[in-house]
């Protein structure tokens, strides 16, 4: 019997937790609708087809440059809650009186709908890469896709090297940017490639294909003697307050290598390394034989001196033995019942 009430406790228990949770889980996630300027969006639902965004670069967040993103029919009093990645979130779009650029918003935005049961915000981007922005309301989180296209052209870039051999072929790279860095593909760039007072102009576009997006490569011919100077510039955007400066002119020189000289230069650098290393091995050289007739020579006086050593110890040996000998002969000559040994 206690075991059946425990049992229907728990069951009770239970029920009134599905209870309890049930609101939240039929909670009304509401509509969602994309527009750019009041136009239907196309796209941004998957991260292979983004709306595509111009970039703000008049430094104003306006219609045309933003998704509009409006939540309806949630549930009165519904948190709404967005997350960039790659974008940048605003609550409103620029109006007289009350600016929003490109520094304006932030990656994180809560709308709390209080009475109503809507909530609309905005969604903008500097990059052309792909950004992302996930909503969440009532439990259920959905993420749309988003795509800057770069804006005018507004600075560049030249590459080239700062030297090279007569003769040869080096490629020069002209590089377009947007105001915010973006490649800029399809814009126009010209160079201007002097030497030995011979100009010539050259109006090169920009990639438009992946890999090599908004640069081009052009191949100049170094001369004999001289420099090259490369002049590359191209008509840019107006200057927005607040944004980067446009760059519309860049040069660069390309100095002509005398191969031949400077080979000759390192010969003579070698020559003159090669004849101070001949000295000092010969200096070497001299002193390991200083070192080794030293060596013999006090090695010599040192066996002289040992064998004259070893003379005299023998010649005094020689000597105290014939003294002893005679004594000892007269000794025993004198007393012959006492004879002693002679020294041998």
């Amino acid at each position: 019997m206690k075991s059946f009430k425990k049992v229907s406790l728990i069951i009770a228990a239970a029920l009134t937790s599905t209870m309890l949770v049930s609101p939240a889980a039929n909670a009304n996630a509401g509509t969602v609708t994309l527009t750019v300027a009041g136009t239907a969006a196309t796209g941004g639902t998957a991260v292979t087809t983004p709306v595509s965004l111009p970039v703000p670069a008049d430094n104003s967040v306006d219609a045309a440059d933003a998704l509009k993103i409006a939540v309806t029919g949630v549930d009165t009093g519904t948190v709404v809650t967005a997350v960039a990645v790659n974008a940048t979130l605003v609550p409103a779009l620029a109006a007289t009186g009350a600016a929003v650029t490109a520094s304006s918003g932030s990656s994180t935005l809560s709308i709390a709908t209080g009475t109503g049961t809507s909530a609309d915000f905005y969604v903008y981007t500097k990059s052309t890469a792909v950004g992302s922005v996930s909503i969440t309301r009532a439990g259920t989180t959905t993420v749309y896709y988003v795509q800057g296209t770069a804006g005018a052209l507004n600075s560049i870039t030249l590459t080239a090297p700062a030297s090279a051999a007569a003769g040869t072929s080096q490629v020069l790279k002209v590089s377009g940017f947007d105001v915010f860095g973006n490649a800029k593909g399809g814009a126009t760039i010209n160079t201007l490639v002097s030497s030995s007072g011979v100009a010539l102009a050259t109006a090169l576009t920009t990639d438009t294909a992946v890999a090599t997006l908004g640069t081009k490569e052009q191949t100049v011919t170094v001369p004999a003697t001289g420099s090259i100077t490369v002049v590359a510039y191209a008509t840019v955007a107006t200057a927005v307050t607040g944004l980067a400066a446009p760059v519309g002119s860049v040069s660069a020189t390309i100095v002509v290598r005398d191969i031949a000289a400077e080979l000759a230069a390192k010969n003579a650098e070698l020559a003159t390394a090669n004849s101070a290393l001949a000295v000092a091995n010969a200096a070497l050289a001299a002193e390991k034989a200083g070192r080794a007739a030293d060596k013999a020579a006090s090695d010599s006086a040192t066996v002289t001196a040992k064998v004259a050593s070893d003379l005299a110890t023998a010649t005094a040996a020689a000597k105290y033995k014939a003294e002893y000998n005679a004594l000892a002969t007269k000794w025993n000559k004198k007393f012959p019942k006492l004879k002693v040994a002679l020294k041998k």
